[in-house]
């Protein structure tokens, strides 16, 4: 059914690669992974995951080692079958790049109440930790539906 899974927030560098680790340990027989609607536009292709993610990330067990983000493209989208974003707003930038992405693409909260996740970028730990935990929250809803 859903084999190819990607995790998609803004920079490819705090949200989605948290949620692309936790999925690939939850649902280890699936191929997972995370990408960016703006990476490019921000310089961040080719960056690892933010410190504070990888720190909170690494206190959770979760490990963002090796870490590369990458720009949404319209290839990445055929190529998955699920498109999970962190917030509603991302579905139209997901649609934009590949319209026919459109039924494909879900809420990453979409299971603990079509949650936004919000971006913690260049906020506070406890911004970046509130994430973390919604992604947590988000991730283990998702593998028991998958």
């Amino acid at each position: 059914m859903f084999n190819n899974i990607l995790v998609v927030c803004v920079g490819n560098i705090c949200r989605s690669p948290s949620g692309e680790a936790l999925l690939k340990q939850l649902l280890p027989g699936k191929n997972i992974c995370s990408a960016g609607l703006s990476t490019e536009k921000s310089g961040l292709s080719g960056k690892s995951a933010d410190r504070i993610a990888n720190e909170i990330a690494a206190e959770n067990g979760v490990s963002l080692d090796g870490h590369q983000a990458q720009q949404l493209t319209e290839k990445l989208c055929r190529e998955f079958d699920l498109i999970l974003v962190m917030e509603k707003g991302h579905v139209d930038a997901v649609v934009s790049i590949a319209p026919e992405a459109r039924g494909k693409t879900m809420l990453f909260g979409q299971w603990i109440g079509q949650q936004d996740i919000p971006d913690p970028f260049r906020m506070s730990r406890e911004a970046y930790e509130h994430a973390y935990l919604l992604i947590d929250k988000a991730a283990h809803a998702w593998a028991q539906k998958l």
